[in-house]
């Protein structure tokens, strides 16, 4: 009988040892990292922060218009502090345009510094550490023969997605978050925002934090089992950082997505913009790339998280909202009706309101799209959001992101100091500039090349008598309705109609002169009767595109891995 116990014992303790010697070879191992004697207790808490922009050269604002640190000279800014490690994650790596040479050279001379930069911190004795989804970069190649450590992590088998994290982290007391990727066209074509922040030495322990949980998954293709408690944050949503920002107290922690990526303690990006939205009293202004409530894999469904906090702050709270969409070539036509959606929401309805538009970028003579706005932010009375992801389903489920949030209190003197106020005002500048257009009543912005050569080819359609496309429910006042036509092979692209009926009156004159911001859908359809108008139902003839929402294995979802993809904007 004490034999048999024996034997029991030892059995459980030898099942106890393996599980704990698996654990431990499943784990993110930090353990051994040093991390500069820094601690939570003795980090700064002292720091400064400073907008960052970059302004293509022929977008221009008022006089009065603000405007902020170009973001090529931010950068170099931390570059010059360095003094040990500058550790970076971007989701592209094309600063230098030598594909672009013939067109785009004069544009690309940022980007080629900025790489130069980097390449000379060999020489100074500063360690380069990058952490990258693109296994193929030639410049990742080019910066490793530089002296520069470089981790790959294969995110689609990890998350089926893609690495959209971009920030900075120097010598583990500076950094950046914001918009902009290592991309050439960041620094000079692209309308990009972020921040950079000074001396700031526990925020920048706990981005840090970040990196390192993204440098250690190198060659894995599982997620572990647990994370090290080195990779635990510092700081979270219910537990901020109390801290001094330009000398003035604030509140402010790091999020991150997706959700698998999240060790002890973290707020997830979901988890911030949840709180800042809720927690405001007075106005939500909002600029992204894209908006669409929708999240897709084998099928399309409703993806509620950030679109019904919106309509509570409007019905419930009659919080003043504002969103700011970019238009561009891979705006989904759905994102119309879901801000129509919401504008619906105060049609009768006292101290209800919600304002839409779209910043309009140029056309270039060859037809592609310039001074797209990349922002990604929300601010409100009481704090800012500033992240890496749009405001789609699948990004914040599929893809990495990093996101900021700083909160500072009311009734300070010196409010206009307060980098809220100053992100604030930034978001006016361009809500009130001429390259923004409104959401209206039965007019639709065209924002992509596909949708001009196809109204163009209606209107030569019209002009030789063909049949004229017309929406399978006509409708007075907002968008279509959403329709999908789904296939049956698994994770097949789902597909959108387009209603070509309200795009019916662009001519050739039109698409030679670039994009028409706005068309009307129904006063200017040509020879419509308007015994279409009534509630009856007729053919419909319409063209279909990949939906932007599939997984990222598919179909790119998001700006980011789209043009990861096919090397769009």
């Amino acid at each position: 009988m004490k034999s048999q116990q024996k034997c029991i014992v030892i059995f459980a303790l030898v099942c106890c040892f393996a599980v704990l010697v698996a654990l431990t070879f499943s784990a993110v191992d930090l353990w051994g990292e040093d991390e500069d004697g820094i601690t939570e207790e003795n980090c700064s808490r002292n720091c400064r922060v400073v907008l960052v922009e970059n302004i293509p050269e022929d977008i221009s604002f008022s006089d009065n218009g603000t405007s902020h640190l170009p973001l090529s000279e931010g950068l170099y800014s931390l570059l010059d502090r360095a003094v040990r490690a500058v550790e970076i994650v971007s989701p592209l790596w094309l600063l230098n345009s030598s594909d672009y040479e013939s067109s785009f050279q004069p544009a690309a001379r940022q980007g080629r510094a900025l790489l130069s930069k980097l390449q000379g911190l060999k020489a100074r004795g500063i360690q380069l550490k990058i952490s990258s989804g693109m296994i193929d970069s030639s410049e990742l190649g080019m910066l490793a023969k530089h002296n520069a450590e470089v981790h790959y992590v294969n995110t689609t088998a990890l998350i089926k997605g893609n690495i959209l994290s971009s920030f900075w982290v120097v010598d583990r007391k500076h950094f950046y978050i914001g918009s902009a990727s290592m991309d050439w066209r960041s620094l000079a074509t692209r309308k990009e925002l972020g921040v950079l922040v000074y001396d700031c030495s526990c925020l920048a322990l706990d981005l840090h934090r970040v990196f390192s949980l993204y440098w250690g998954l190198q060659y894995r293709d599982f997620i572990p089992s647990f994370w090290s408690k080195r990779l635990f944050a510092l700081f979270n949503r219910d537990a901020p950082l109390n801290l001094t920002l330009n000398s003035t107290k604030a509140q402010a922690y790091v999020s991150s997505s997706p959700e698998v990526f999240i060790p002890k303690h973290r707020s997830s990006d979901l988890e911030a913009i949840s709180r800042v939205i809720q927690q405001a009293r007075q106005f939500i202004y909002i600029s992204i790339i894209d908006y669409l409530p929708l999240l897709s894999r084998n099928t399309q469904s409703y993806w509620s998280r950030i679109d019904s906090l919106i309509r509570e702050a409007l019905i419930l709270r009659k919080v003043r909202v504002r969103l700011l969409i970019s238009c561009w070539e891979k705006t989904e036509p759905l994102s119309f009706n879901f801000l129509w959606s919401l504008r619906s929401l105060c049609m009768d309805q006292a101290n209800c309101s919600l304002e839409a538009k779209f910043f309009n970028p140029r056309v270039q003579r060859d037809g592609s799209l310039q001074g797209i706005n990349h922002n990604r932010f929300m601010v409100t009375d009481r704090a800012i959001y500033l992240g890496n992801l749009d405001w789609l389903g699948n990004e914040f489920t599929f893809n990495t992101g990093v996101g900021l949030v700083i909160s500072q209190p009311e009734g300070i003197e010196e409010r206009n100091s307060t980098v809220v106020e100053q992100l604030r005002v930034a978001f006016e500048r361009d809500w009130f500039s001429r390259y923004t257009r409104s959401l209206q009543a039965n007019k639709m912005s065209v924002c992509s090349k596909q949708q001009i050569n196809r109204l163009a080819a209606v209107k030569i359609s019209h002009l030789d008598n063909a049949p004229m496309p017309i929406s399978e429910v006509p409708h007075d006042n907002g968008p279509a309705p959403m329709r999908h036509k789904h296939q049956e092979d698994g994770q097949t692209p789902v597909k959108t109609k387009h209603h070509d009926d309200r795009f019916s009156q662009i001519g050739v004159q039109g698409k030679a002169n670039g994009l028409e911001p706005i068309i009307d859908s129904y006063q200017e359809r040509g020879q419509v009767k308007m015994s279409h108008l009534d509630s009856r139902q007729v053919p419909t003839k319409g063209s279909h595109r990949d939906n932007p929402m599939d997984p990222p294995s598919q179909s790119a979802e998001s700006s980011g891995s789209r043009e990861i993809l096919n090397g769009s904007l």
